[in-house]
């Protein structure tokens, strides 16, 4: 019994009692550093959650601000794009405008050649480098130049045309960028916690791609748009020099055109006028002709007068020899007849009148020949200024494009 009071084995009651003090005060220590591990816990959880929730709101903030951004971006390049497609269509029709006063430039100028060409067939004196030819000359210039001040006008409104297709190239394509770029982000403010099939994702955090800076992303829409400025500013310029440049070079057109017709106009009178002066002369010669070879009948008819006194002159004489002896005597009667006879002889062995006559009949002639080729010469100065050139330039006509 004192064996069994005395065994080593077992415990002290006091240690009994000092052991369920422990495990008492352990179990509370735990317990408190648990309820502590607790409270922190859901202090934890609950300031996550507000940040969370901040975090997200300011990114739905962020987002909403973007998209509004996006917006205006896009309807700034969607106005820029229709003032662009508008400019560009306005100016197709400058272009249309230059194209036709290019070609209504074509046959003015064929017909000032045509007339240059044709005038080449004068004759004579007619052949003869005119007012008419000086004018025309001048409108063959002026006709070269302004289609070549067209052409280079042309190539202008071609290029600005380019370079407005180039500019609405630009931004179309920051359009589509941003349209694209919006759609993106409506999905994303689309999104919430509880939306279907959103997941991790792997490296989501990692950068990929070109990025740029916000303030690049603004200076590069608004470079195109000040790009799509410029081109409008430019073609707006352009058409103004169109105008003033159509409007101009019809009037140097017109201008000339009236000079070069006043001119064959002028040119037409005063070869009619030189045409009658010659008929008139011509009239005058015939006149004269007729008078002369008149002359010169009345002086043959004369001469051959002449004959019958003469014979009976000499018939007498002849007579009168043959009187007998004595008889034939010198008498008056005998030196009358002498005298007559030398007279009659005289006379008509002196033709310098009819002479004459017939040399100026001969002059007449020649005079005659001259003026009707000269007469002729004036017909076909006529008829080419006045049918083949006139005629044709009424066909002209030039048109304000």
């Amino acid at each position: 019994m004192a064996k069994l009071l005395q065994d080593s084995s077992k415990f002290h009651p006091s240690e009994w009692h000092t052991a369920n003090r422990m495990q008492r005060a352990t179990t509370e220590s735990q317990k408190s550093k648990s309820e502590c591990v607790v409270a922190e816990s859901w202090r934890l959880v609950d300031e996550i959650e507000k940040t969370t929730q901040k975090t997200q709101s300011d990114v739905n903030k962020k987002l909403e601000q973007r998209r509004e951004e996006i917006k205006f971006w896009k309807q700034e390049l969607d106005n820029k794009v229709e003032q662009i497609v508008h400019e560009t269509e306005v100016l197709l029709t400058f272009k249309n405008r230059l194209e036709r006063a290019l070609e209504g430039c074509r046959e003015p100028l064929v017909v000032a050649q045509k007339c240059l060409l044709y005038r080449q067939r004068r004759v004579g004196i007619d052949l003869v480098h005119d007012e008419v030819e000086q004018e025309l000359v001048k409108e063959v210039d002026v006709l070269q130049g302004i289609i070549a001040l067209l052409g280079r006008t042309l190539e202008q409104a071609n290029e600005q045309i380019r370079r407005n297709r180039s500019a609405k190239y630009n931004l179309e394509m920051d359009l589509k960028d941003k349209f694209t770029a919006l759609t993106i982000d409506d999905y994303c403010a689309s999104l919430t916690n509880d939306t279907p099939h959103i997941i991790y994702v792997d490296n989501a955090m990692k950068l990929e791609g070109n990025f740029v800076s916000p303030e690049d992303w603004v200076d590069f829409s608004s470079i195109n748009v000040e790009k799509a400025d410029k081109q409008r500013n430019n073609s707006l310029a352009l058409k103004a020099l169109i105008d003033s440049i159509l409007s101009q070079t019809a009037n140097d057109m017109r201008k000339q055109c009236e000079m070069v017709n006043i001119a064959f106009r002028n040119r037409v009178k005063e070869v009619k006028d030189a045409k009658h002066k010659l008929e008139t002369l011509l009239a005058m010669v015939m006149d004269e002709t007729a008078s002369q070879e008149k002359n010169i009948a009345a002086l043959k008819k004369a001469i051959a007068d002449k004959e019958g006194p003469a014979k009976l002159a000499q018939t007498r004489l002849e007579a009168r020899n043959h009187r007998p002896n004595v008889e034939l005597c010198y008498d008056t009667v005998h030196c009358s007849l002498m005298s007559e006879v030398q007279e009659i002889t005289k006379n008509i062995q002196r033709q310098d009148a009819l002479a004459q006559a017939e040399t100026e009949l001969k002059a007449l002639s020649r005079r005659q020949l001259s003026l009707e080729e000269e007469i002729k010469v004036k017909e076909n100065t006529l008829y080419i200024d006045e049918v083949q050139c006139m005629q044709m330039r009424e066909s002209v006509y030039i048109n304000n494009y």
